[in-house]
């Protein structure tokens, strides 16, 4: 059985999708909601602009959470993982929610549900770090997605 994430790479690099193909790692509920403040829905402008500064928004905090992890600050690490946690939430992204969540958690010293843990910060440096891997996958994924929608 042929998912629908799949389904829209199997099109070509240049076809768009529609929103039946942005697969289970958009909720697209939410997403419609920023897409209805649109003026033009062939431009959609607005959205798009969103949708872009969130792409830049998301490598940046990536790079934030590399020197973060490199440098042990599991406090920067859980900061980094609520922002981008909001914001990935506020466009419908909720692969990408859930492994901020855990990074949030884990960065504040708790299990990947908020509660409390007996890991030492090594262990938890490991989960977050497993965790980032993770979560630029699954960022990368949507943001293949979301591109091919506003043919970019």
């Amino acid at each position: 059985m042929t998912s629908r994430s799949e389904s829209a790479e199997d099109r070509s690099e240049t076809g768009s999708v529609g929103l039946s193909d942005l697969g289970d790692s958009i909720d697209i509920a939410t997403f419609e909601q920023i897409l209805e403040m649109d003026d033009d829905e062939e431009e959609r402008e607005f959205s798009k602009g969103i949708v872009f500064g969130f792409f830049d928004q998301a490598e940046q905090t990536f790079e934030g959470m590399d020197k973060a992890l490199a440098s042990q600050d599991l406090n920067e690490l859980s900061s980094l993982g609520h922002f981008l946690k909001g914001s990935s939430a506020t466009l419908g992204l909720t692969r990408v929610k859930d492994s901020c969540e855990k990074i949030q958690h884990y960065g504040a010293r708790k299990d990947e549900r908020g509660d409390d843990t007996n890991k030492t910060d090594s262990q938890i440096l490991e989960l977050i770090a497993l965790t980032v891997v993770e979560v630029k996958k699954e960022y990368k994924e949507a943001e293949k997605v979301l591109r091919r929608f506003y043919q970019d």
